[in-house]
């Protein structure tokens, strides 16, 4: 036996402690009996590396403000070991949070009440950020296959583009809430297209390293051609840090300039606390997480399985990365929301579909990233809700 199969498992937190212990969002919203699968938080025991850095910290009384030249290095290192995506780290930008770093750059490169594209179903945020910062959604949805329909895309930003407004395409790499990891070829011909209407693309990857095995996550600006590109990534999701926060925002080559017009204060705003705990996730904690995606993989394919066998209706989209899964509902005559339906008929609680955008309708999200009891349990009592 291996050391790493000796040890206890990380996603194996029971579900009576999680509701005794646990007093997040996630398990604060909704009432005691139901369990809680929607927002994308996991129900893990945390990584050792980062409870001893935080504590060590508090301990000390390293409680003040952030310098973050020590993260951004790291987060560079993790990067080229793991993906051989090099850069700089004194070319970024370190802000509080993957989101935050997204509105800046959405205000930065595009005109109030400009058009931003994305790519539906896709992270029902996006939609609240691009409204927040006062520019327009505009849908260029994924393929049948919930692949980049590049075709679409030309047109779109054809479109957008047409009357002279400066546009941006937000990208979800891997994407969320479909699993579906784009290939280096998809990014490059993003880009070219992206480029040939003066499109900027904005890429979030926090979900990265969280890529399951039989897939390869590529970085969008480790490719040719992507050099007007930005990125905004974080450790909050593989590492299930959120609320620790910090992120970072890495430029394309002929970007840096422009994320140096971002005025410093408003980029003000990663925790202390939050950089010390990604610091040491980044530098300290791969092993852990590569041992936590070998078991997102086994709850994949359990989830598979149960889905198979007692849920035939359903058609769940296999996700090649991240902990969520997209569940194709309209059979079970759930209607247009079937997550509003199930966390009243099965104390289930899922994301809703439709604030996913095109193809939401029928459709919820399920975060596998919990234990496999607590997987059996919620697939049990969906089926036995529908019966």
């Amino acid at each position: 036996m291996s050391e790493s199969e000796s040890m206890p498992p990380i996603l194996g937190v029971p579900l009576s402690d999680l509701r005794r212990c646990r007093t997040s969002v996630k398990w604060g919203v909704h009432p005691g009996d139901v369990i809680p699968m929607w927002i994308a938080e996991m129900d893990c025991s945390p990584c050792p590396a980062v409870v001893e850095a935080v504590g060590a910290a508090v301990g000390r009384g390293d409680t003040g403000y952030a310098l973050t030249e020590t993260y951004a290095a790291e987060v560079a290192s993790f990067a080229d070991a793991e993906w051989g995506w090099a850069f700089d780290p004194a070319t970024t930008t370190r802000v509080a949070d993957v989101l935050t770093g997204v509105t800046h750059l959405l205000r930065l490169l595009t005109d109030d009440g400009g058009p931003v594209v994305v790519s539906p179903p896709v992270y029902n945020a996006f939609y609240d950020v691009i409204a927040a910062c006062g520019r327009q959604v505009v849908e260029a949805p994924l393929g049948p296959d919930f692949r980049l329909d590049l075709d679409r895309l030309d047109a779109v930003f054809a479109e957008v583009t047409a009357g002279g407004q400066r546009a941006a395409y937000l990208l979800s790499n891997p994407h969320n809430p479909t699993g579906t990891v784009h290939s280096p070829d998809e990014l490059v011909a993003l880009a070219r297209v992206a480029d040939a209407h003066g499109v900027r693309v904005v890429s979030d990857e926090i979900h990265g390293p969280l890529v399951l095995p039989g897939s390869t996550f590529t970085p969008y600006l480790s490719l040719p051609g992507t050099e007007r590109g930005l990125t905004v990534t974080s450790a909050s999701k593989a590492w299930n840090l959120a609320g620790l926060k910090a992120a970072i925002i890495v430029p394309g080559a002929e970007a840096v300039a422009d994320l140096r017009r971002l005025h410093p204060f408003v980029t003000f705003g990663a925790s202390h606390l939050g950089v010390i705990a990604q610091t040491a996730a980044y530098r300290d904690g791969r092993d852990w997480v590569h041992r936590l995606v070998g078991e997102l993989d086994a709850n994949r394919r359990l989830l598979g399985e149960l889905v198979a066998e007692h849920l035939p209706g359903v058609r769940l989209v296999e996700p090649r990365s991240t902990y969520l899964a997209w569940l194709d509902l309209r059979e079970l005559g759930l209607g247009d929301d079937p997550a509003a339906e199930l966390v009243q008929r099965a104390r289930v609680a899922l994301s809703s579909g439709p604030t996913f955008g095109f193809g939401g309708h029928g459709h919820a999200r399920l975060n596998f990233g919990t234990s496999p009891e607590i997987i059996r349990e919620a697939i049990g009592r969906i089926a036995a809700s529908v019966a």
